[in-house]
């Protein structure tokens, strides 16, 4: 008989979500909460980008990179799996699409965002972006309202690896290395 651990490893899954992105409506913190899926917690955010901002946003995706390249666990507290950043123009401008999949629920992220971005001293890209909020980082409920605003639902979610968590990704790479490292001594 499989056990659970096993069944999320070695079976795929697929979800689709209802045009509201919840199956039942549960309130949080902050507003409906969105369901785990396949591939775990996460939203994509679209909005326009204010005048002259493109090499802003550009600058700010190489800031990340130096800081993760200077610290490789300072997203940790994230718990992301990965993120995504589109620049493009439908006609009406140039906009900004963040993607982002990650381990907690979407009060906990948006509030661990803002903590790191505290501690850390880097600034958030979305300033860059029309009607974010300019108190983004002493008052919540904006920042909240913001992305609420501009969340585009997905319908479909596909996990390769379902309900695996990214500290479960890490001990599974963690665990792999060892055991290379075994097997070489042992040759």
């Amino acid at each position: 008989m499989e056990t659970d651990t096993q069944y999320r490893v070695h079976r795929p899954a697929a979800m689709s979500l209802p045009k509201e992105g919840y199956f039942k409506l549960e309130q949080g913190r902050y507003g409906p909460v969105y369901p785990q899926t396949p591939a775990g917690y996460g939203f994509s955010i679209v909005a326009k980008v204010k005048p002259g901002r493109e090499q802003a946003i550009r600058d700010y995706g190489k800031t990340i990179e130096a800081t993760v390249k200077a610290d490789p666990d300072v997203l940790a507290p994230l718990k992301l799996h990965y993120l995504r950043w589109l620049l493009f123009d439908v006609g009406s401008g140039l906009h900004f699409m963040y993607q982002g999949i990650f381990d907690t629920d979407f009060d906990k992220y948006v509030e661990d965002a803002i903590a790191l971005f505290r501690k850390t001293g880097v600034t958030t890209v979305f300033t860059n972006l029309e009607g974010w909020p300019e108190d983004w980082q002493t008052n919540i409920q904006p920042v909240i309202q913001y992305f609420r605003d501009h969340q585009c639902a997905s319908f479909l979610e596909y996990g390769e690896y379902p309900y695996v968590t990214s500290t479960e990704v890490k001990k599974a790479i963690k665990l792999k290395a060892a055991f290379e490292e075994m097997l070489e001594l042992m040759q």
